[in-house]
């Protein structure tokens, strides 16, 4: 007796090959017969799922989160899970939560609430943190969790472990870097993929300083890098601060120098795609080209679908990153206010915002694209939904000042969702050639970080609406290989990624006619009575983790049968040359 067998539906194999009628069977967590569409029809199953009308594709493969946190008080991986991904990859950009010294942490709460947007209640309050090793962290998750997840170990975690305080502030002494590789070594014994690092600028711990991973020389780098190149099934990760606008000569041969040391891919997140910077996308892909002279890989992810994002100038948001404002926003609020109502303060920001150093985030200087959300004063009542420039028109005042006198107004509280200004047909072609570039490869949600300000984690079913029913840039069965297979293969997953025999049963069953995602939507559902972005989704009728229902109908049905994924265990080695 089989355990589920799935019929009746269109079945993409997750290798870019067309969907084709076909049955799915499925035992003790795997799949045990693909056959002709129809055949399995009566076949003794305890579950018979009639997909018909419906897609059946592997589950989805997420290659950029940081679920570290989330996944011990969330088993479900929401949303993520309810959009069909069944397999996670976090520990991204330099931050795991172990190796973690005993006593320590306050200090790593406060980085990761800082670096990457979680809420500190609830990491105060989501877990007791009575781990010290990488392999006791993993050892928490072991049986507890809905989808399959692998994690990186990063970079400011063994530096902090090893070094201390001294983490911050210094370079290693020979002998740290000995000690470092020796934990790096413990952490991908125990199953730890591979090794992330940071050393982008925009990366500050809780007391804002640099976090510790920034403070590493090159020669520790490739030092952790051939490490890591000296276990089975491990990969690299990491940022640098041209990540997000366009690498400087020196961090494309770093890439490509850590990548050559370890013979093993890097991957990088994550190139934005706009057509007003066409050179940007060039630029970025020569750290591929470099390091394969070199022996190296460098894989830039990138997103298939605009992230729904909102800003505040209460709050650490991308506006924090032009240049200057930090230092004029990084104060309580009272004198934050103060400073911004300041005229001379008003110009410089504005000023510093169009400048040319500002980068990728000059996007973010669109001030009349804005759109009011949330407000919380008497003063803009009736503002939510409208654009900053049409408010503007009507005061007679500058787009600008009429952002920050509506900001002031609610004590800094109000909520701008930013209005894309990449959303151009010619931005759009780019991307499509950019996603089929061997170069590049799909992801970047960095789902369960910045939880209050983005929603990346909805992408696979958003870019699937958008394949069938919308712009139809690329064929489904493409954009299913762009999300299964091809990460699975950049990361060595065994047996995952496809529907073939023997294969691992991480299976989606959706309707090409409703999949999508809703609009994002902030709640209040984390621990500490903490709110984060979150949506839910249509049309995804089924999400199977080894064998095992974790999605019926778009909701999570909270079974647990997801695997932590260990080096060497679930993963195959996979060199820089492929």
């Amino acid at each position: 007796m089989y355990d589920e067998v799935i019929t009746g539906g269109t079945l993409f194999d997750g290798t870019g090959s067309p969907g084709v009628a076909a049955d799915l069977a499925i035992a003790d967590g795997r799949v045990v017969a693909v056959a002709p569409g129809g055949s399995l029809a009566g076949a003794e199953a305890r579950v018979v799922t009639d997909a018909t009308g419906k897609y059946v594709a592997p589950g989805f493969v997420d290659p950029h989160t940081h679920y570290d946190a989330q996944l011990l008080w969330d088993p479900t991986a929401s949303p993520s899970s309810v959009h069909g991904v069944t397999t996670i990859i976090g520990g991204n950009c330099g931050f795991t939560l172990a190796p973690l010294l005993p006593g320590d942490a306050d200090y790593l709460r406060r980085m990761m609430a800082k670096v990457e947007g979680m809420p500190l209640p609830a990491l105060e309050q989501g877990t007791d943190w009575g781990w010290e090793s990488f392999a006791d962290y993993l050892d928490r998750l072991d049986g507890a969790i809905s989808v399959n997840a692998g994690f990186l170990v990063g970079h400011c975690a063994i530096r902090r472990y090893v070094m201390g305080g001294e983490a911050v502030g210094n370079a290693a002494t020979p002998d740290q870097v000995e000690a470092m590789r020796a934990e790096l070594r413990v952490a991908l014994e125990a199953g730890a993929l591979g090794f992330s690092f940071t050393n982008s600028t925009s990366h500050s711990d809780g007391e804002g300083e640099p976090v510790a991973s920034r403070w590493a020389t090159p020669d520790e780098l490739i030092a952790l890098c051939e490490e890591t190149g000296r276990h089975e099934g491990t990969t690299l990760e990491g940022i640098v601060p041209g990540c997000l606008d366009r690498f400087s000569d020196d961090e494309i041969e770093l890439l490509g120098r850590m990548s050559a040391a370890a013979n093993r891919p890097m991957n990088w997140n994550v190139l934005t795609v706009d057509s007003r910077e066409p050179e940007r996308v060039p630029r970025q892909m020569q750290a591929f080209d470099r390091a394969a002279t070199m022996g190296g890989r460098v894989v830039a992810l990138t997103m298939p679908v605009q992230v729904p994002m909102n800003m505040s100038l209460l709050n650490f948001c991308g506006l924090w990153l032009l240049p200057g404002w930090q230092a004029i926003l990084g104060v309580p609020v009272a004198e934050r206010i103060a400073r911004l109502n300041d005229a001379d303060t008003r110009v410089r920001l504005l000023e510093t915002s169009k400048s040319p150093e500002a980068g990728v985030f000059r996007r973010l200087a669109d001030w009349g694209e804005y759109v009011v959300g949330d407000t919380y004063s008497a003063a803009n009542e009736g503002l939510k939904g409208r654009m900053v420039r049409d408010i503007a028109a009507e005061r007679g005042r500058s787009s600008f000042g009429t952002f920050l006198d509506i900001s002031i107004a609610d004590d800094l509280r109000t909520v701008w969702w930013p209005t894309p200004q990449d959303d151009d047909d010619e931005s759009w072609r780019m991307r499509a050639e950019l996603w089929n570039d061997p170069r590049a490869m799909i992801g970047g949600s960095d789902a369960g970080a910045h939880l209050d300000r983005m929603c990346g984690a909805p992408y696979p079913t958003r870019f699937l609406a958008d394949c069938i029913r919308g712009r139809k840039l690329v064929p489904v069965e493409q954009a299913i290989r762009m999300m299964t297979s091809a990460p699975a293969s950049l990361f060595g997953l065994r047996d995952r990624g496809v529907l073939r025999e023997g294969a691992c049963a991480d299976v989606v069953v959706f309707d090409p006619n409703t999949v999508d995602s809703e609009p994002a939507t902030l709640v209040t559902d984390l621990p500490g009575n903490s709110s984060r972005l979150t949506a839910g989704s249509y049309g995804v009728d089924r999400v199977l983790v080894n064998g095992v229902a974790i999605v019926e109908h778009s909701v999570a049905t909270g079974a647990v049968p997801g695997a932590v994924l260990r080096s060497g265990r679930h993963t195959y080695t996979v060199t820089a040359a492929g």
